[in-house]
């Protein structure tokens, strides 16, 4: 079960973050236009992600002074870059007497989390067609409830991508205070509606200390090149960098038992 983890923000590394931020998107002309994740907004497995192509890179600062305590650690990195089968990436970062944050190698200023290794992301990009992993899927089907919200003009609190991890979604509701949102997704739009959770009671249970209000957002992605056969659905694979339709229709209330 997931709970908000109010770790905390410095200062000092807001302004490392958001420096890192800027220096990446420079690396990439017309910059990087597909974010991951790029808010100071927890929970933190990374700290950064983007994808280019066909690749995804998952990127955690550190302060090479040993001055700045970053959120989260290593193993989170690791686990979210394995799950979604990207790069998992550390960015060593110093703080310059008279010029701010800077990356501490030069070109991208990327390591293998592993290796030790320089990484170059735009080397790395593929003409390979990759699945989709759940994990990517479900972070793109939190990003669609996520972005409904806000356009509906509610206040996010957090948000995460794991579709191991419940609560998807906090956000202030029309109560006034928390409410919560569980994210499921299905590949094919012919198959059984997607229902909530068989354990949404324990869900609920344990979000409970902060808030009794949760919703429930089924989404079905599909990829736009698919010929959505009125009978079988949709059975092109979701290919990772290839356009994708959505199909949701906004925050189902179920009633606990």
């Amino acid at each position: 079960m997931f709970h908000i983890n109010n770790q905390e923000i410095t200062p000092e590394f807001a302004e490392m973050y958001q420096a890192a931020g800027l220096y990446l998107d420079k690396q990439v002309q017309d910059g990087i236009k597909f974010w991951l994740k790029a808010s100071l907004t927890p929970p933190f497995l990374e700290h950064l992600s983007f994808r280019l192509g066909n690749q995804l890179f998952f990127i955690r600062l550190e302060d090479v002074a040993g001055k700045v305590n970053p959120p989260a650690n290593i193993n989170g990195l690791c686990a979210i870059a394995d799950a979604c089968e990207g790069h998992a990436c550390l960015l060593p970062m110093e703080k310059k007497f008279f010029g701010g944050w800077q990356p501490l190698k030069g070109g991208w200023g990327l390591i293998d989390a592993r290796t030790g290794n320089a990484i170059d992301p735009i080397a790395l990009i593929t003409d390979e067609k990759i699945i989709m992993t759940d994990w990517e899927v479900q972070d793109f089907s939190v990003q669609i409830v996520r972005d409904d919200l806000i356009r509906n003009g509610y206040q996010l609190m957090s948000w995460q991508g794991s579709p191991l991890v419940n609560p998807s979604i906090w956000f202030i509701g029309d109560s006034g205070g928390p409410e919560w949102v569980v994210v499921r997704f299905s590949r094919n739009s012919k198959k059984a509606p997607l229902s909530k959770p068989d354990n949404w009671d324990e869900i609920a249970q344990s979000a409970s200390s902060l808030s009794h209000i949760g919703h429930f957002a089924p989404v079905y992605p599909a990829n736009a090149n698919d010929a959505f056969d009125p009978i079988i659905g949709s059975i092109t694979p979701l290919y990772r960098g290839y356009q994708l339709l959505v199909s949701y229709k906004g925050l189902e209330t179920p009633k606990f038992e």
